[in-house]
């Protein structure tokens, strides 16, 4: 995944290897925020199944990222 520089990337990954030979050491961004416009972007691509929201810092990162996300904005345009 290419990310574009001015994100500010909050957690990184680093793969191991183990299932892909190839990218072994490769540190890939996996939370990011960024200002679109007058508007906002959070990005997170963890949790790939709904259990995995169960873990309190998972959970955590979300809730902070969607709050910043959608603080600033008028209620009628969420709706």
């Amino acid at each position: 995944m290419h990310v574009d520089p001015s994100n500010e990337v909050l957690a990184t990954t680093i793969f191991t290897g183990a299932h892909f030979p190839g990218i072994g050491g490769v540190v890939m961004p996996v939370v990011w925020k960024r200002r679109y416009g007058a508007g906002k972007v959070f990005y997170s691509s963890l949790g790939h199944t709904a259990d995995e929201f169960a873990v309190p810092e998972m959970a955590l990162i979300m809730e902070r990222g969607l709050v910043w996300a959608a603080r600033g904005v008028a209620a009628s345009a969420v709706s």
